[in-house]
Parts: C-alpha cells; structure tokens; sequence
C-alpha cells in the first residue's frame, strides 16, 4: 500500500515539472524559431509551448518552499504578453498558503485532476494473453501512431467529470507530436485484429514511470486495448528498475476505473486553478 506522504508527492511532482520543461525544451529543438518559456519557480516550472498547447501550464509547484509573488507575478506577466492564460495544478498535499495566494490573486478554480501510483516490483507476474498486440512504435510509425492518439482523444469517454479543455485537432496534434519527440519519451502502438488501436507514451524518470497519453480508437473500445497498454508499459518499467508507476486522469473516468483494477491507488488530486492575461 502507497500512503501518500508529501514526500512522496513532491517526488512525483518534480518528474511532472522534469516532464513538461523537457517537453517544451523539445518544442524549441523542433522549431527553433517558436516562442517558448521554461521558468523555474520554488521547485516547480512554468512553461510555454505556443498558444493554447497544453504544456502551457506551472506545474510542481509547492514542495520547495514559499512562493516569491514578485517571480510568480513576472511569470504572470510573460503568459500575458503572449495573451496566454496561466494555469497551476496544484497538489493538495502542497503548501497550504500558495491556494489562499492564488485565489488572492485572481485564480479561479476550474477543475481537478487525479494522481494515482503503484509500487513496482521487478519479479511481479504480469498476465498477457490480450486481444491487443502492443509493440514499440518506430519512427516510421509515428503518423499512424500519431493520427490513432489524436483520433482516439477527440472523441472521449464520457464517464465522470468532463475536461475544463477543449483542444483543436491541430493543436492536440502538435502538442502530442512535441511530447512524443522529448527526450526519455517511449511510444507504444495497439494492435487489435491486424489494425491500429490506440497508443500510449511512457517516460521513466529517477525510478519514476510516468505513463501518459493513453488513447483507444473508438472502434476498438471495451475490448482490453487500454488493459494491454497499460500492462505492457507497467510490465517495462519494473524490468527497467522503476519502483513506482503513476498516472494522472480526470476525476471518475473510465482511465481511473482501468488502472485502479490493475492495482492503482489514488494518491492525491491537484486543483487546476487559472488567471486569465490582463
């Protein structure tokens, strides 16, 4: 059993701040002439990947510390020059003070997410035998990788709490196409009957193995797809010496459902709180 100490949240929150700089920093190799941001703040980073990515967002914050309002307020300033919204998810299990500073400075809450974890153990038995065939996903697979992750999250379960965000396929496709490319990024395509299924990404980070971005096609739902992704990828990262699996999902959707039958316990939530550019 995890018990979910702030210590533990702060080492799941530093690889999730490791993540989205990584990924913007990505952003600036393959296109060297877009407008980004990486800017570190009282442990957490904020980062801005182009208007309306979804890696334009601070993340980690408030398990280093107090915040410096001056730093965060000229952070505040660089989102809105690029007339971007700003937006903190942040951990329960932070410190206290920052929500009452945010809210104090005119962030609204619009949502909640959910972190889940699970221990890994390098001999544990993991079943197979799916319907699905998971593989690596080569770079001459990335189109069709790409086109399946992006299709399957324009038409999502509608079980539980509904996403504050809308995206515009180009954007997703984007944004996803930057994220896969990051470095310590590893691709996964679903297989079912011969056809592409779906796909997943996983990034291991200090024996931390982040799984993102799972996705199944909508022709190919309630038949294990997602099981067999996220068997796969969790089979893996115990092999690779990673001792804890975590995934974020949206409060009672069906991805929590799938890895909390799998053994994931939920650990915290994060308030996804925004301020809109003055």
């Amino acid at each position: 059993m995890l018990f979910p100490s702030t210590e533990l949240a702060a080492r799941i929150e530093r690889a999730e701040a490791r993540l989205v700089a990584d990924c913007t920093h990505g952003v600036t190799r393959r296109r060297p002439h877009a407008e980004t941001l990486v800017l570190p703040i009282a442990g957490g980073v904020a980062t801005f990947a182009g208007p309306g990515s979804p890696l334009d967002k601070l993340a980690g914050l408030g398990f280093a510390g107090p915040v410096d309002e001056a730093e965060l307020a000229a952070i505040e300033q660089a989102f809105a020059r690029h007339r971007s919204p700003l937006q903190i998810e942040l951990s329960c299990l932070a410190d206290p003070s920052i929500g009452r500073m945010l809210t104090g400075r005119g962030y609204q809450l619009v949502g909640f997410e959910n972190v889940l974890g699970r221990v890994l153990a390098p001999n544990e038995p993991y079943p197979t035998g799916f319907d699905a065939e998971i593989a690596k996903s080569s770079a001459d697979e990335l189109p069709e990788w790409l086109d399946a992750v992006v299709t399957s999250f324009a038409t999502p379960d509608t079980q539980g709490v509904a996403s504050h965000e809308e995206f515009a396929r180009e954007v997703l496709e984007q944004a996803i196409g930057d994220m896969a490319a990051a470095d310590g990024f590893t691709r996964y395509l679903a297989r079912r009957e011969g056809r592409v299924a779906g796909g997943a990404t996983m990034r291991m980070s200090e024996g931390v193995a982040q799984l993102c971005g799972a996705a199944t096609l909508p022709a190919h739902r309630r038949h294990g797809v997602q099981t067999a992704l996220l068997v796969t990828r969790l089979a893996e990262a115990a092999r690779a010496g990673c001792d804890l699996a975590v995934v974020t999902t949206l409060p009672g959707s069906k991805s929590q459902h799938n890895v909390q039958r799998r053994g994931f316990e939920l650990l915290y939530t994060r308030a996804v709180l925004v301020r809109e550019p003055e």
